[in-house]
C-alpha cells in the first residue's frame, strides 16, 4: 500500500470548524481508520453478484449517440443512451479526443447529486469515457415511481436484494462498459473506472466481478461497513438507512449483499482511493473500511474533509485528481515505492 500525505498547508488531524450535531470524524483519528475492518459478508455473497454479472452481460445495451458532437476543450462531446438491467434505458454522455487517438475507456459515475454534464478533467489523456446518470438519477435517468431524492432513492426496493434499487445501479456500470466498447472499440483492451461518494461504492460493488476492468479511482466511497455505518450520524444517504433501520432490523440482511467494504475483499485490480478524516455526508471509517480491505495494489490519498468547504479544498482535489490520471494512465499502474 502507498499512503500520500495532505498537501502542504492543511493539518492532519485538525478538523474545519462546523456546526453539525455531532462530530464529523466519529471520534476517528488516521491511526484508528486506518484499522477499520470489513465485515465478511454472506456466504453466498460472491455467487450473488457473480450471477447478477452473468445476467447484466448477456444484455443487448444497444447504445446511441444522441444529437450531434460538439467540440470542448480538445474533446468531443456527444449524449448517449443504452439499455440496462430491467430493460431501463440509462442516459449520459460520450467523450472522446478531439485528435482521435484512444489507448484506453473508463466509466466515470457520480455522486448522490446526480451529474449535469461530464467533468472533462477527470480522466487521463487519451481516454474515451462514459458518463451514465445511473438509473434514477441525474438529468439523464430519471425514471417514473423512482424517487431521485438521494433520502428515498437510498430505500428504493430495499426490502429484498433482489429488488433493491442499488443492484440496478450497478449494473448500470456493467451495462456502460458494454456500450463504451461498442461504440469506441479501441476501448476494450484497456478500462479504467471512477466514480466518487455514491459512485465510489457502486464501483467496488461491481467492479470484483467484470473483469474488463483494470484499474480503478474511488473517492470518498460509500456503502462501505454497513454495520458499522448503520452506528454513525450523517447528513448523507446513510442517515435515511439508520432511521428504516431502526423500524426494519431486517433491512441489514439485505444491506450486507450491498456492502461496499465486503465487495472491496474481492477486488484485486489497483485501485487508488481518495478518502477523508471529516465528512458529515459519508462516515469516514466506511470510506477507509473498503480502502483497508481492498485485495489488490492499492494507493490511499488522505483528504482532510469531505462533503465539506473548507480552505485548501481546491489545492486538495487538485492533488487527488492528478494523482487518479497518474494512476489509470499508462498501460498498467505504476505504485510508488510504499511510504507507509
Amino acid at each position: 500500500m502507498s499512503t500520500h500525505p495532505l498537501p502542504t498547508g492543511t493539518g492532519e488531524l485538525s478538523s474545519p470548524p462546523h456546526d453539525f450535531p455531532f462530530d464529523p470524524t466519529h471520534g476517528y483519528d488516521r491511526r484508528g481508520l486506518l484499522a477499520v475492518t470489513a465485515p465478511q459478508g454472506p456466504d453466498d455473497f460472491a455467487d450473488f453478484w457473480r450471477e447478477r454479472h452473468a445476467r447484466a452481460r448477456r444484455i443487448d445495451t444497444a447504445p446511441r449517440i444522441e444529437g450531434p458532437w460538439v467540440t470542448v476543450d480538445g474533446m468531443r462531446v456527444a449524449d448517449v443512451t443504452y439499455t440496462s438491467a430491467d430493460g431501463v434505458r440509462i442516459g449520459g454522455w460520450l467523450t472522446v479526443p478531439a485528435d482521435g487517438r484512444v489507448t484506453q475507456g473508463c466509466v466515470a459515475t457520480h455522486g448522490y447529486g446526480g451529474r449535469e454534464a461530464p467533468d472533462l478533467r477527470q480522466p487521463p489523456p487519451e481516454t474515451a469515457t462514459i458518463w451514465p446518470c445511473l438509473r434514477g438519477l441525474g438529468t439523464r435517468s430519471l425514471l417514473p415511481g423512482v424517487p431521485s431524492k438521494p433520502a428515498a432513492h437510498v430505500l428504493h426496493g430495499i426490502g429484498a436484494r433482489e429488488s433493491y434499487l442499488i443492484g440496478g445501479c450497478v449494473a448500470d456500470v456493467w451495462c456502460a462498459a458494454t456500450a463504451l466498447q461498442a461504440l469506441v472499440p479501441e476501448t476494450a483492451g484497456r478500462l479504467t473506472y471512477l466514480g466518487t461518494s455514491f459512485g465510489g461504492g457502486i464501483g467496488a460493488l461491481a467492479l470484483p466481478w467484470d473483469d474488463r476492468f483494470r484499474a480503478a479511482g474511488l473517492t470518498v466511497p460509500t456503502f462501505g461497513n454497513h454495520p458499522l455505518r448503520v452506528t454513525l450520524p450523517c447528513t448523507g444517504s446513510g442517515e435515511s438507512v439508520r432511521t428504516r433501520l431502526a423500524e426494519d432490523p431486517s433491512v441489514l440482511d439485505v444491506l450486507a449483499y450491498f456492502d461496499a467494504a465486503t465487495a472491496a475483499r474481492h477486488l484485486t485490480i489497483p485501485v487508488h482511493v481518495g478518502a477523508a478524516l471529516f465528512d458529515p455526508s459519508v462516515p469516514p471509517p466506511g470510506q477507509f473500511a473498503v480502502h483497508n480491505a481492498l485485495a489488490g495494489p492499492r494507493e490511499l490519498v488522505v483528504l482532510r474533509a469531505g462533503h465539506f468547504d473548507h480552505p485548501g479544498e481546491r489545492a486538495e482535489t487538485a492533488a487527488l485528481e492528478e494523482a487518479q490520471r497518474r494512476f489509470l494512465s499508462g498501460p498498467d499502474p505504476v505504485l510508488p515505492h510504499p511510504t507507509a
